[in-house]
């Protein structure tokens, strides 16, 4: 790499950089100020929620990641080009092609930083600040995301077994179980209640205080029993996931809750959509840079570095706004997973493309 490319690259990372420490400062803070209502309840107190926003920045950090990428390196180019060395680089050859290039490869290190983090840092982080915000004020989960807010809790389909599970408690043991099993003529076999389950390896579920009833044609037998062991493809690592939103589960915890859903014959496009979004998003500061160069050249110039990181928060708040609508539209209307995921981004980096060249004509 060429001394001004070693200067580009350095001044555009560390202004990224502290954007992104800023974001997060200001993201924590108002986390803090959003934990502090829960303070007493249970055992929840202030270094319980200091460590909960603590674990949950580095999902702030994915999140924030593009916006600090456009507007680091709107301020980065606005300070070069107002002490006139974008202007000596231009004058001295310097095409704008090889300056995004440069860009780019500032991106490309971020962007990875950013799937990393996104893939092994943040679900784990977000799951464990869930489970000590749970613990410490003494709650259990009920999860509304499957049962569309029923109050009967979580709907599960499992081959031929559909599943209703009352409580999904912190650690994923569960209370109140219901399991209805079908044969293959959609008769309904067995129903079986029990008021708790838990996971081992050897086992499988472990469920106790168990009401087992089977159906017969003409008859039905009823089995209590203190315990019971149930099979399942339905695991504490599912029911984890389940936990946690699309947007912040890891692409292995998709891939296997997707093929779950697929093998239950069950609607999966809304984890397909968030599975490709996580693999398009590293390349979401290719196209935040991209953007970023035109305004930091020519007309653009003479704007101010204000204006132009105001421009440069419009500009994210947009992106993250059609990101947002293209997953709910390609949901709704059962769009490829990919061309939802993908659309916005296309989208943007061709918007950059004809700025930059306008840029060039003139």
């Amino acid at each position: 790499m060429k001394v001004y490319q070693r200067y580009i690259a350095r001044e555009v990372a560390t202004a990224i950089l502290l954007v992104l420490l800023a974001f997060l400062a200001l993201f924590a803070f108002f986390d803090m100020l959003g934990e502090v209502g829960n303070l007493g309840k249970g055992g929840y107190q202030l270094q319980h929620a200091f460590a909960f926003v603590m674990l949950r920045l580095s999902g702030r950090a994915y999140e924030l990641m593009p916006l600090a990428i456009l507007i680091g390196t709107l301020y980065a180019l606005s300070i070069l080009s107002r002490h006139s060395e974008i202007t000596v680089l231009r004058v001295s050859g310097l095409s704008f092609g090889a300056l995004l290039l440069v860009l780019f490869q500032v991106a490309a290190v971020f962007g990875l930083l950013a799937f990393l983090i996104g893939e092994y840092v943040a679900p784990p982080a977000e799951h464990a600040a869930n489970q000590l915000r749970l613990k410490e004020r003494g709650r259990s989960v009920q999860d509304v995301r499957s049962v569309r807010n029923l109050r009967s809790g979580l709907w599960v389909r499992d081959e031929k077994s559909f599943i209703n599970i009352r409580l999904v408690l912190s650690d994923t043991r569960l209370r109140g179980i219901l399991i209805y099993q079908f044969d293959d003529s959609g008769r309904l076999r067995t129903v079986t209640e029990a008021a708790a389950g838990e996971f081992s390896e050897e086992e499988g579920w472990r469920l106790t205080d168990v009401a087992h009833t089977e159906l017969h044609d003409d008859r039905a037998e009823l089995q209590k029993l203190a315990e019971m062991s149930w099979r399942s493809a339905l695991s504490p690592e599912i029911l984890a996931v389940l936990m946690v939103t699309p947007s912040r589960m890891s692409l292995r915890h998709l891939a296997a809750y997707t093929k779950h859903l697929e093998e239950n014959r069950q609607q999966t496009n809304r984890y397909e959509i968030a599975f490709w979004k996580k693999m398009v998003y590293p390349l979401a500061g290719l196209v935040m840079v991209a953007l970023a160069l035109p305004f930091s050249a020519g007309h653009f110039r003479s704007a101010g570095i204000s204006l132009q990181i105001f421009v440069g928060v419009m500009i994210g708040i947009l992106y993250h706004m059609l990101n947002g609508l293209f997953s709910n539209l390609g949901a709704i209307n059962g769009w490829s997973p990919l061309f939802s995921a993908a659309t916005p981004s296309i989208l943007f980096l061709l918007a950059s493309g004809l700025l930059i060249w306008w840029v060039e004509r003139r």
